[in-house]
């Protein structure tokens, strides 16, 4: 934190209502924007090298599984999918130890600040022991995630996760599983016990993520709901729900209840916009109407969702009804916002054969209409003021590189569709403010290499040892 705040004089700056002239932002010492005037004089503000977007929040990630990266892409079967790469993922999972963890953690958010992202939402449902022995400290890897965070200086939005049963109608769950489960109650003091050691402030948030229906009967919905909306600070906590990522899981769900897991999520909780449905990519035109009109984030993580095999989204449709949504990196096989903001568009190409799929008549620019949705949607997840440069909202914000090749010239009207549908000789992020502090400089940030040799090593220990 900057003990007087700061300034930064922008040439060009995205603002909420679109490119603005001359802005000039101002920061207090806890790191929120208290002034964003366009048409500006500098005075003695430095000046940005480029020009200035916000940070995009990061709505979906699975910090530990950036380890995995390059893992599973070999044929283990001619039906490989989604559930083959699970039972990967779970034996995975099970080495990891908190140093480990720790270790994945500070390098993956550095790197997503190197991409861009200023905050993340991190979905985090490995709380046990192998085998599902308890820690000393049950808020043991829940605090090596914060603490990575801390390092890195990304804003953080944890998701302690809830995880009970290992399929519809409350099958038990896989030995491999064991890692993960917990029940309402235990949540609930682990959000406690967070509370009191890291408490919330302006670089942090603490909500609950129900894993999923096949994993979370009703009743521990509701328990879990309900006991974090009567908790200090808990009335407004995010909430993020996997739901409806794979057809086997709508189908599975149909078969045990009738309904399909939208649709029985709308039947058993009423959402808001303190909700976000991660993937949500098989809806039903019902489903897509009810949850538009709710307010509630769709998380979209389009590399992922294709390195899965999950299946494409109806872009066009969840845009038309006016969804709030946002970008997510996942399982972390890829840290590129613009990535994740080009596939979406491109699948939908692909899909539909045609181009320009997710622009409007009144934003005929397809990145400049996506970006600004999933800044908006994106802070919507994260339940913290990240929505952008505004007054009121965090100084988080990126300098773009103003002598990158593709960037170089570009008026405005021109400048994020480079930014995202050219592929870069480098990295067009220059610099990376969170909170009002710097954090990327020139491209480069100062715990990066100590971050990488740490996660070299933990790498090699995981894969060979």
């Amino acid at each position: 934190m900057n003990s007087t705040g700061g300034a930064l004089f922008c040439p060009r700056a995205l603002l909420p209502e679109g490119w603005r002239s001359d802005v000039l932002l101002r920061w207090n010492a806890a790191g929120d924007l208290i002034g964003v005037t366009p048409d500006s004089v500098r005075g003695d503000a430095a000046q940005a090298a480029g020009p200035v977007i916000p940070g995009m929040p990061n709505l979906h990630s699975h910090a530990f599984q950036r380890a995995m990266a390059g893992l599973t892409e070999t044929m283990g079967s001619p039906t490989d999918s989604f559930w083959s790469w699970r039972t990967l993922m779970y034996r995975f999972a099970q080495r990891l130890q908190p140093q480990h963890l720790e270790a994945i953690a500070r390098h993956l958010y550095i790197e997503m600040l190197k991409a861009g992202y200023t905050s993340v939402c991190e979905f985090h449902y490995l709380h046990h022991a192998e085998g599902g022995a308890a820690y000393a400290d049950p808020a043991e890897l829940s605090l090596r995630v914060m603490q990575a965070a801390q390092d890195a200086g990304i804003g953080m939005t944890l998701l302690p996760v809830l995880y009970q049963h290992g399929g519809f109608g409350g099958i038990a769950p896989m030995p491999h599983q064991a890692r993960f489960i917990s029940s309402p109650q235990w949540m609930l003091e682990l959000r406690e016990r967070l509370q009191r050691v890291l408490p919330e402030d302006g670089m942090r948030r603490y909500g609950v993520a129900p894993h999923s229906l096949r994993a979370v009967a009703a009743d521990g919905l509701a328990e879990l709901v309900g006991g974090v909306r009567a908790q200090a600070q808990g009335a407004d906590a995010p909430v993020h729900i996997h739901i409806a990522e794979q057809t086997k899981e709508v189908d599975d769900c149909l078969a045990w209840c009738g309904k399909r897991p939208v649709q029985l999520l709308l039947s058993l909780q009423e959402l808001d916009t303190r909700w976000c449905l991660v993937h949500a990519t098989h809806m039903a035109d019902d489903e897509y109407r009810a949850v538009a009109r709710s307010g509630a984030v769709v998380g979209l993580c389009p590399t992922t969702e294709a390195n899965l095999g999950d299946g494409i989204i109806d872009a066009p449709r969840l845009l038309a009804d006016g969804a709030n949504w946002g970008i997510g990196s996942d399982s972390n096989i890829a840290i590129n916002l613009r990535s994740e903001l080009r596939l979406l568009e491109y699948g939908q190409r692909l899909y539909h054969r045609r181009r320009n799929m997710l622009a409007s008549e009144a934003q005929p620019a397809v990145a400049d209409r996506m970006f600004a949705q999933a800044v908006s949607g994106g802070a919507l997840a994260t339940g913290r003021a990240v929505a952008g440069l505004a007054a009121g909202q965090r100084a988080d914000f990126v300098v773009l590189d103003g002598e990158d090749a593709n960037l170089a010239g570009r008026g405005t009207e021109q400048l994020l569709s480079a930014l995202v549908f050219c592929e870069h000789e480098g990295n067009p992020v220059r610099d990376v403010f969170v909170g009002g502090r710097q954090v990327v400089a020139e491209g480069r940030h100062a715990l990066e290499r100590q971050a990488r040799t740490d996660y070299r090593a933990t790498v090699s220990h995981l894969l060979n040892d």
